[in-house]
């Protein structure tokens, strides 16, 4: 199409990768509830199995390696390594599927 309206690269761009640079308040605290809905459903359980008396090997790992929401810090909370990243860090939403992704583990010192 020629003229005014013609297709050009800002235009056929839209809304589909504008994501913002950091996460609104609305978005961390929705992914800190789910942080301890994972946390809860491990939990449960936990105190179900151990009622029964028995265990599961995955359970006790991730009992054993992930922090709780808690003991998380706020950089690991709402960050994530990434080695191509100028600090190697980028914000947790630009994951995709970031809100069904586990990342609660990073790299010590970065």
């Amino acid at each position: 199409m020629f003229g005014a309206f013609r297709f050009t690269n800002p235009l056929s761009g839209g809304l589909l990768w504008k994501i913002p640079w950091r996460l609104s308040k609305f978005q961390k605290a929705r992914h800190r509830k789910r942080l301890r809905a994972v946390d809860d459903v491990v939990a449960t359980v936990d105190a179900a199995l151990a009622k029964n008396g028995e265990t599961i090997a995955t359970l006790e790992r991730w009992k054993a390696e992930m922090p709780t929401e808690a003991e998380m810090l706020p950089k690991d909370k709402y960050t994530m390594f990434d080695r191509k990243a100028k600090r190697y860090r980028k914000g947790i939403h630009r994951l995709p599927k970031w809100t069904r992704v586990s990342q609660r583990l990073n790299p010590p010192g970065y």
